[in-house]
């Protein structure tokens, strides 16, 4: 645990003083837990808050998509259920006319017309005609019964679409509550600190991430990962595209934090990243969890400028590789768009859009 040093006579009443700030956010907890007492404690509890937030958004934005789809899908089941009807209506006005015909002609089967005519020539062609009709007939009913069971099934289907539809808009409400909830008690902690304590809190949050990149660069990774960049073929389909989602993403530094926004004023980190890439040709999944899940990854140490480095044991955030063991990505609200050190946060692992496989 880093403590922040006080003067020895200040500690208790910094201790309560904070204990006091935070009484809001008691309210509603993540969970049961300690109420912090030292700016470490304050700064480990937004993180929590703020990774929570994150989890909850790649659910909001995974929520958003499927309803999107569900849109399309409705969309195309109504073209196809309009059609069907249209089909119907004709298969079933043909189908009167064939029997409105059937009884004009008396209804008598082709053997009996060919007994009673005086031209057996004549009624063997009326014979033929009589069977074509028939035949004509019976095709004109059953694509009439087909059509009527296609239709059920189709209407059958853009029900089950639409019931599916409003459960994700409720799930999607859900996230919704539980990332505003999440953010304001965050916030709240935050506010309620002193100018002095908030400052010592960022150089805390600074400090934390120096030493997660620093203990990621000690591994070696790094080195390796700027050998395999250096002796990459500059002139690759692939690393083209790379370089030009960092160019998007580089245009986008200082834009501010917004979870569920994909542009062009703000972003989440999964916004940023997705719409980077497909700025370059390449469209990738909404989320930070679909890109880890889809996305053909790769060995951190064979990464390469325009990959995706996927943060935390639920993939709940993203970044881009600019190299140099440099990333850029959309941090969390209060935040904005920024250049920091690639390991400065847990690394699940990383991802390439556009790789072929």
């Amino acid at each position: 645990m880093i403590r922040t040093p006080r003067a020895p006579g200040r500690r208790t009443a910094a201790a309560v003083a904070l204990a006091c700030a935070l009484t809001a956010t008691a309210q509603t907890p993540v969970r049961a837990e300690p109420e912090p007492t030292t700016l470490t404690e304050v700064r480990d509890r937004i993180e929590r808050l703020y990774h929570h937030a994150e989890a909850a958004t790649d659910k909001y934005n995974a929520a958003g998509e499927k309803i999107t789809a569900k849109k399309k899908r409705l969309r195309g089941l109504d073209a196809q259920v309009t059609a069907t009807e249209t089909r119907l209506t004709r298969l079933t006005s043909l189908a009167g006319a064939t029997a409105r015909a059937q009884y004009r002609g008396g209804g008598l089967p082709a053997e009996a017309q060919f007994v009673l005519t005086g031209d057996p020539e004549h009624a063997l062609d009326n014979a033929s005609v009589a069977r074509q009709a028939q035949q004509a007939t019976q095709r004109v009913l059953t694509a009439l019964a087909e059509t009527r069971e296609k239709l059920e099934k189709q209407r059958a289907s853009a029900e089950d679409e639409l019931r599916e539809l409003r459960s994700e808009r409720k799930k999607r409400a859900a996230h919704r509550k539980t990332i505003e909830k999440r953010i304001a008690a965050a916030e709240a902690t935050e506010a309620r600190l002193s100018e002095e304590q908030r400052l010592r809190l960022a150089a805390l949050e600074r400090e934390k991430a120096a030493e997660t990149h620093a203990k990621w660069e000690k591994t070696g990774v790094l080195d390796k990962a700027d050998r395999a960049e250096g002796a990459e073929g500059a002139g690759s389909e692939e690393n083209s595209a790379g370089r030009r989602a960092i160019a998007y993403a580089t245009r986008q530094l200082g834009k501010p934090y917004v979870w569920g926004a994909e542009g062009p004023d703000t972003f989440d980190c999964s916004g940023l990243t997705s719409q980077a890439w497909l700025d370059a040709g390449v469209a990738i999944p909404r989320t930070s969890q679909e890109q880890w899940r889809l996305l053909h990854r790769v060995p951190v140490e064979d990464m390469r400028p325009g990959d995706l480095i996927i943060y935390n044991s639920d993939a709940t955030h993203v970044s881009l590789y600019i190299g140099d063991g440099k990333m850029i990505h959309a941090p969390r609200p209060g935040r904005y768009v920024t250049v920091a050190p690639a390991g400065s946060m847990p690394i699940l692992g990383v991802v390439r859009p556009g790789a072929r496989t």
